[in-house]
């Protein structure tokens, strides 16, 4: 699988703060920008696959939905969670 536990933990304790914080804005919108960018290299190769993009459509709008919270809330946390993750925006 692509996304084990113990990458999880990794993503949780670089942008999370520790790895038991796994539910903080920044820990959440770098888990969904891994899978979204393991979605988007598997959407090259499979343009059919409805289901996948359908998918990766809802990811992509629960980031952004994220990052607007994180945005109204904390700018400068918000500025660095982007350029941590080099998203555009």
């Amino acid at each position: 699988m692509y996304l084990d536990s113990a990458k999880k933990a990794e993503l949780f304790e670089q942008f999370g703060g520790g790895a038991a914080n796994t539910g903080s804005a920044e820990s959440q919108i770098a888990l969904f920008s891994f899978r979204i960018a393991h979605l988007t290299e598997h959407m090259k190769q499979n343009r059919k696959d409805h289901s996948t993009e359908r998918a990766l459509t809802g990811l992509v709008g629960k980031r952004r939905a994220l990052l607007n919270y994180l945005k109204k809330r904390d700018i400068n946390r918000y500025r660095a969670i982007v350029k941590a993750l080099g998203l555009r925006k």
